[in-house]
């Protein structure tokens, strides 16, 4: 194996998913079990009016994506994955949960009125 650009980006992937899979499971932890909301649905670092009518939606999306790096990580150290199927896998699920979370969030804050100007 020669150390190029292709396999540094490989090894980068690779190593993110890991600190990503635990930020997205603990966000899942802190809604379900702590009832903390104050990650849910965030638009420039504040959540909406009601965050717990959100909840739902956000520790779905943070589930599903915690749940499918989990499942790429340990496919990938088993070897049960190809580089083309895990890479796949492992962005387009960074970037779907990337534009839910994006899309709920600007949803959530859409009743709050702007103020005129």
């Amino acid at each position: 194996m020669v150390f190029d650009v292709n396999v540094a980006l490989t090894w980068i992937l690779f190593l993110a998913l890991f600190p990503m899979a635990f930020f997205w499971l603990r966000r899942v932890w802190r809604i379900l079990i702590k009832r903390d909301f104050s990650e849910v649905a965030l638009k420039r670092g504040a959540p909406p009016a009601h965050p717990e009518k959100f909840a739902p939606y956000e520790m779905a999306i943070n589930l599903v994506a915690g749940v499918v790096a989990v499942v790429v990580i340990v496919a990938v150290l088993l070897g049960h994955l190809d580089y083309n199927t895990w890479t796949a896998i492992a962005g387009t699920t960074i970037w779907c949960k990337f534009f839910a979370s994006f899309a709920l969030s600007r949803h959530a804050h859409m009743a709050v009125s702007r103020p005129r100007t």
